[in-house]
């Protein structure tokens, strides 16, 4: 939290402090003063008004101070929603998709997944989605219409060929606007092999704002050839790790199709975050302006205002 006017705070922490010491002493007073009667009743209605004086007494006290701090203007960085946010999914169809290592195929567990985060990016989030293998493929334009992006992962390819990422998070760049909440989400299960650099394409990407996340699917030591040929399918989670910090985003590898869905659902949400200075003024002056308000006319209304 940082304060803007950071006396303020302070003198009002001291005046609500500064008002509750005077009222206790009040107290002490008035029930000092009445044990100077001998009317039992008086002594006892004096006695019974005490806990609800401290209690009036210590709410004004918090209004003090939620004013003085409201006056000091304080600030948090926290991640808030943008509803116009731009977000291009990468769906990697190599041919390692097709293992079954993650059932019944990582191909399927990445359409259900993809499905998923379609139906959970907040309305309005500008969606789009490009496959890659070989070569990256746009799947259709980005669209904030849910039902167009549903449409456009039905033509996801079957898995085949190599896998280019640096194609993919370039392809996907291209795609998103110049401005505003943008970012990229990665899900592959395999080695760049094709195309440009991933690191060098997720540098550029990330310096200039978009956001990239990184998702890899499979088992590194599951033994599982990629079908077709003699090679293990592997994930270079190092290479996935690099590409995330580059793209300020981060990286999760997830070995079945339940945490994959998990996975991107929660990436719905993630990525259409960002990290803005909330000012905090408003609420604390309403807020001590209503305790001091609800305060006094419970007091009023019980007759105990001292």
């Amino acid at each position: 939290m940082t304060l803007a006017h950071p006396l303020a705070a302070i003198l009002g922490i001291a005046a609500g402090l500064a008002f509750l010491v005077c009222a206790v002493r009040a107290g002490r007073r008035s029930r000092a003063a009445a044990l100077d009667y001998s009317q039992l009743a008086f002594v006892e209605s004096v006695a019974g008004r005490t806990p609800w004086n401290a209690i009036f007494a210590t709410a004004w006290a918090l209004a003090i101070a939620a004013g003085g701090l409201a006056l000091a203007h304080p600030a948090v960085v926290a991640s808030v929603p943008v509803h116009d946010a731009s977000v291009v999914l990468c769906i990697d169809t190599s041919g390692s998709m097709s293992s079954t290592d993650v059932a019944p195929t990582r191909a399927d567990a990445a359409r259900a997944a993809a499905d998923a985060f379609i139906t959970g990016v907040p309305a309005g989030t500008r969606l789009g989605i490009v496959a890659f293998n070989t070569a990256a493929i746009p799947l259709g334009a980005v669209t904030n219409d849910p039902a167009s992006a549903e449409d456009d992962l039905q033509r996801l390819p079957p898995p085949n060929g190599g896998t280019a990422i640096g194609d993919a998070l370039a392809t996907a760049a291209e795609m998103l606007p110049a401005a505003g909440r943008r970012a990229i989400v990665l899900v592959t299960d395999g080695v760049n092999n094709h195309g440009r650099d991933p690191l060098d394409a997720a540098q550029t990407i990330g310096s200039s704002g978009i956001a990239i996340f990184t998702v890899g699917i499979g088992t590194n030591d599951s033994g599982e050839l990629i079908p077709g040929t003699s090679e293990s399918a592997q994930i270079d989670e190092e290479a996935l790790r690099e590409i995330a910090a580059a793209g300020h985003g981060t990286y999760a590898r997830v070995a079945d199709a339940a945490a994959l869905r998990e996975r991107l659902a929660a990436l719905a949400q993630t990525t259409v975050n960002e990290r803005r200075h909330v000012d905090l003024a408003l609420p604390l002056a309403l807020g001590g302006g209503a305790l001091a308000l609800v305060a006094a006319v419970t007091a009023l209304a019980f007759g105990r205002f001292p």
